[in-house]
């Protein structure tokens, strides 16, 4: 069964009440790409990739500046599980899911977790547009196969 999602409802919502530049280093260019990246190791590790997909938009959304900001993942968890029902309905599992890797997403963990970890690999493939070179040490072995495209692909913004 397929979860309801305003795709456009989300990110309208997103953009209107974001705090920084929307196409600096968080923005939504980043945010594409940990959707790219996200779907690809997503769909090889059979991740949940409706959570995967609002991860990728909601992880940065609750940032306050494009500098060292240790909430915004606790922000974003908070964000996501308040409009849940307004703009996606997912079952309580993947709610948790969610709220899990956006408040955790930044501490450089790693999880068993596919579904989780595929979110936290999307955005750590992703670290290149901020001179950071992605350790396959915090990276499933699914996602280290991509470092050296997306580190490229990072770097032209």
């Amino acid at each position: 069964m397929q979860s309801q999602y305003d795709r456009a409802g989300l990110i309208a919502l997103i953009k209107a009440e974001f705090k920084i530049d929307w196409r600096g280093v968080h923005g939504a260019n980043h945010w594409a790409r940990v959707l790219h990246h996200g779907k690809n190791i997503g769909a090889i590790r059979k991740a949940d990739l409706m959570v995967v997909e609002l991860f990728c938009f909601l992880h940065d959304s609750c940032r306050l500046n494009d500098g060292r900001d240790p909430q915004h993942g606790a922000r974003a968890a908070e964000f996501a599980h308040g409009i849940h029902g307004d703009f996606y309905s997912l079952k309580p599992m993947q709610l948790e899911t969610l709220c899990y890797a956006l408040k955790h997403h930044s501490g450089g963990d790693v999880s068993l977790d596919a579904t989780i970890q595929t979110c936290w690999d999307a955005d750590r493939l992703d670290l290149g547009r901020v001179g950071i070179f992605p350790s396959p040490e915090f990276l499933s072995p699914e996602a280290s196969i991509f470092i050296d495209l997306a580190h490229d692909w990072s770097l032209r913004r």
